[in-house]
């Protein structure tokens, strides 16, 4: 039976046989216990689990979640789980997640949000009813370097068949990455009240020369008349845009004197009826990803990204 509160578990792996081994495990000791099962895993392993669920009772107990549905953005998991323990908690029964993200075929900026989203996990759920979340990861494919930093934001680890403290963790602030120059050549613009049409011409641009239109341009000039907005209204008045191409993505930066201490912005579901906070959760529904690098002294930079592909 889950403990009170939230649990959050490393589990290294290594190979298929390896996974099954620790994921089957875990679902079966939660069956035992009465409780039921979230798995959010790729679609492959997915199926491995689905083949070693071999009764109508197991079958019952466990649940999948479409990654794929939730796109490359790793700030709509927090939000996904939280839908499917709120809609549990009612019926008194603890609850136990395995989420594993594609690790394979990211680009590094990618891993950077998903060790933060990792991190972020340990906030988001502070005060949760009881559940606990095992986080597998395939030592074969991330290499040991991911292993370190996704192990210093876990509780827990679980290895040779015990549940125990992991010596990794650190309970601190988060060390994000750097970010990475913008990518060249890059158009730029200082951008001020009433400018935001200009700011939404600068985008609509650089995305024609990229090849980006249609449904997913109209998404994109919504989330940059958000950010530039916050800008304007909390960023000291004033924003510098920066547009640029990558390989993969049209990537839209944004950067102001302002300050944003909440560290889980855009990534839990508003109220209908609270005032404010909406803008940033849309950004995150709107963009492949959304990368936010904020403190006192060097002020907010958010990239968003939009894929090309």
């Amino acid at each position: 039976m889950s403990e009170p509160g939230f649990r959050h578990e490393f589990y290294a792996y290594r190979g298929e046989d390896e996974f099954l081994d620790g994921a089957l495990s875990f679902i079966n000791d939660a069956l035992a216990g009465d409780e039921t099962v979230l798995v959010a895993v790729a679609a492959p392993k997915q199926r491995l689990l689905r083949d070693q669920l071999d009764s109508p009772a197991a079958r019952a107990g466990v649940s999948f979640m479409d990654l794929d549905a939730l796109g490359r953005n790793p700030a709509r998991l927090i939000p996904a789980w939280q839908d499917w323990i709120a809609g549990r908690t009612g019926t008194g029964r603890p609850v136990r997640g395995i989420g594993e993200s594609r690790w394979t075929d990211r680009a590094e900026v990618d891993d950077a949000e998903l060790r933060y989203h990792e991190w972020l996990l340990n906030r988001a759920f502070v005060q949760s009813p009881a559940w606990w979340l095992l986080c597998p990861y395939d030592a074969a494919v991330v290499g040991q370097a991911v292993l370190d930093a996704v192990a210093r934001c876990h509780p827990l680890r679980w290895g040779a068949g015990a549940h125990s403290a992991d010596s990794g963790y650190q309970d601190g602030p988060y060390a994000f990455e750097t970010l990475p120059q913008p990518g060249h050549p890059y158009h730029e613009l200082d951008y001020g009240p009433g400018q935001l049409a200009q700011v939404r011409d600068r985008v609509a641009d650089s995305a024609a020369r990229s090849g980006l239109d249609g449904g997913r341009l109209r998404e994109l000039l919504i989330a940059v008349t958000e950010v530039a907005t916050n800008s304007i209204n909390h960023g000291g008045g004033r924003g510098t845009l920066r547009v640029w191409a990558d390989r993969t993505d049209l990537v839209c930066e944004f950067h102001d004197s302002g300050c944003i201490t909440d560290p889980l912005i855009g990534r839990v579901r508003p109220d209908p009826d609270q005032i404010g906070g909406h803008g940033m959760w849309l950004v995150q529904q709107l963009c492949d990803l959304v990368q936010i690098r904020s403190a006192s002294d060097t002020g907010t930079t958010i990239r968003l990204h939009t894929s090309l592909t």
